[in-house]
């Protein structure tokens, strides 16, 4: 039996898509509530996993263990590390890394204990499917003319681009130019910085759960973010992600 797990870090990242459930039940556990319904007849949960990698690490091991998901979609917000993003641009993970996993000198840096890998990745379908949808919103202005007017002239935004690349997860919010140049330094591949993705990785690829990861790019991860997290959060992110969820769900 298909069943969906959908994940947000935030309230205001799910609160759209739990408005979307038909025969919506909630079941609370671990100081989280899960949501269950379907969406285009399809079953899914929907759950708001709380911020960093441990929060998120167990609430998809609670989704897989004990609601039976056999595929995860990964939906928020992201912080801008390369140049050329922009606020409101949508990034697919192509692979996913811990940027602040070090066990040096037993290991590698990054390199994740007793898999033997420093990043992950979501499989080729899973991509394809993403990319091929969000692309569709893109290119006929879907996402952009869910917002109103006003909420596209307080944020700057334009239609988004779609950006498939590496995402680098870490306990730690950037905050500054001096964070992305040093990451960069590192890992200069990364296109967006967040709290959560790689541990979600890691748990679907030990228990062998079918994944991908969305971002929406809500600051510059610098000096320049964005004043205003939480509406940028709930007016446009959340939107964004009531259309690629929709999408990712159509028959």
């Amino acid at each position: 039996m298909k069943r969906i797990g959908i994940l947000g870090a935030m309230p205001e990242e799910i609160n759209g898509i739990v408005s979307l459930l038909k025969d919506k039940s909630e079941v609370v556990k671990g100081m989280r509530t899960y949501y269950l319904g379907t969406i285009n007849n399809v079953e899914v949960v929907v759950v708001f996993s709380r911020w960093g990698k441990v929060a998120s690490a167990t609430t998809v091991t609670h989704l897989i263990v004990e609601f039976g998901i056999t595929e995860l979609f990964f939906t928020g917000v992201a912080g801008a590390i390369h140049p050329d993003l922009n606020i409101g641009d949508i990034v697919i993970a192509s692979s996913l890394i811990q940027h602040d996993l070090d066990a040096r000198p037993i290991m590698s840096q990054f390199e994740i204990p007793l898999l033997g890998k420093t990043m992950l990745c979501p499989s080729k379908e899973m991509l394809d499917k993403a990319v091929e949808g969000i692309g569709e919103l893109v290119r006929d202005e879907s996402l952009i003319h869910s917002l109103l007017p006003k909420q596209r002239e307080k944020f700057s935004l334009s239609n988004p681009k779609i950006v498939v690349g590496q995402i680098a997860s870490g306990d730690r919010f950037f905050a500054s130019h001096e964070d992305k140049e040093n990451l960069l330094a590192i890992l200069p591949d990364v296109l967006c910085v967040e709290m959560e993705g790689a541990a979600v990785a890691q748990v679907c690829f030990e228990y062998k759960i079918p994944y991908i990861i969305i971002r929406t790019i809500s600051d510059e991860a610098n000096d320049n973010s964005v004043v205003d997290f939480k509406e940028f959060v709930s007016q446009v992110a959340s939107r964004f992600g009531v259309e690629i969820i929709k999408k990712m769900l159509k028959k």
